[in-house]
């Protein structure tokens, strides 16, 4: 009995490391970016066009470590940086793949510039100017420093 029920633990934990997959900054640069013209506003905003390999992970739950950035200082705009708030996309020391908008299932007590692990279901936007072309949803997140 207690065979079986150790093989069906190990099952059930190899598929759920399975399910989720651990990303890198560099799988988000599978992106290109043209300006487009958004009557709205009336500008210019790069719009991205998302690479096969980017767009495999689009509804998947993945996980991914960077700088935790509230750039409302409210809670209400979260985001996860490869660089620091001092090097971050708005600062403009990078581009707008290296930012994915969080929305968390319970606001975390995290502080700007901590580096956490952030977990969550990956959704590409690639029309609304509104929001990051990169988001995770339903996500949870883990304090690395």
């Amino acid at each position: 009995m207690h065979k079986i029920l150790f093989f069906l633990i190990s099952i059930f934990s190899f598929q759920v490391a399975l399910s989720q997959v651990e990303l890198t900054w560099a799988d988000f640069a599978d992106v290109n970016f043209e300006a487009q013209y958004n009557q709205e506003y009336d500008t210019h905003f790069l719009m991205p066009t998302f690479g096969q390999k980017i767009m495999g992970y689009h509804g998947k739950e993945v996980s991914i470590t960077g700088y935790f950035l509230d750039i409302s200082g409210t809670g209400e705009v979260l985001l996860l940086s490869s660089n620091p708030m001092a090097s971050c996309f708005f600062c403009g020391a990078a581009g707008p793949e290296s930012i994915i908008e969080v929305v968390f299932n319970e606001i975390p007590p995290f502080i700007t510039d901590q580096v956490v692990k952030v977990t969550g279901t990956l959704q590409l936007n690639g029309d609304n100017v509104d929001r990051c072309n990169y988001i995770l949803k339903n996500a949870t997140g883990k304090l690395i420093n």
